[in-house]
């Protein structure tokens, strides 16, 4: 069996820890006052916490040396991006707040951006894994 690619464990421990910590800061940022929550507790519940699970979920088949854990995390880091970006986008429009929630958004969609360029590499569905 062939040793995993570079970086591999690292990413995968990385996203699990990830994840985790996401799950209460998001709620975190959902109860606290500020003048989106509507839009912040209708993300959080449509796209940052499922993504959050999938994304814990993910790490957990790359973990296991699973084929269906790559898979996963492009679809993790994907769904990720797709709330994100256009949330932090957003944001820096309407708040103007390019240190804080926004700017964490943009930097959050910029790291997720670069795993999925990891992820998607054709090389992970060629190494046999478990």
């Amino acid at each position: 069996m062939r040793r995993p690619l570079r970086g591999y464990w690292m990413l995968s421990w990385i996203g699990l820890f990830a994840n985790v910590i996401a799950l209460p800061l998001i709620a975190y940022v959902v109860s606290a006052d500020n003048p989106l929550r509507i839009a912040n507790i209708s993300i959080a519940i449509s796209l940052a916490w499922p993504s959050a699970i999938v994304g814990i979920v993910a790490s957990a088949g790359l973990l296991a040396r699973r084929k269906w854990g790559v898979i996963m995390s492009i679809i993790a880091t994907s769904m990720v991006i797709s709330g994100t970006l256009p949330y932090g986008i957003v944001r820096l429009i309407l708040q103007d707040d390019l240190f804080g929630l926004s700017g964490l958004s943009l930097m959050i969609s910029i790291l997720n951006i670069i795993a999925l360029i990891y992820w998607v590499l054709p090389v992970h569905r060629k190494n046999e894994r478990l």
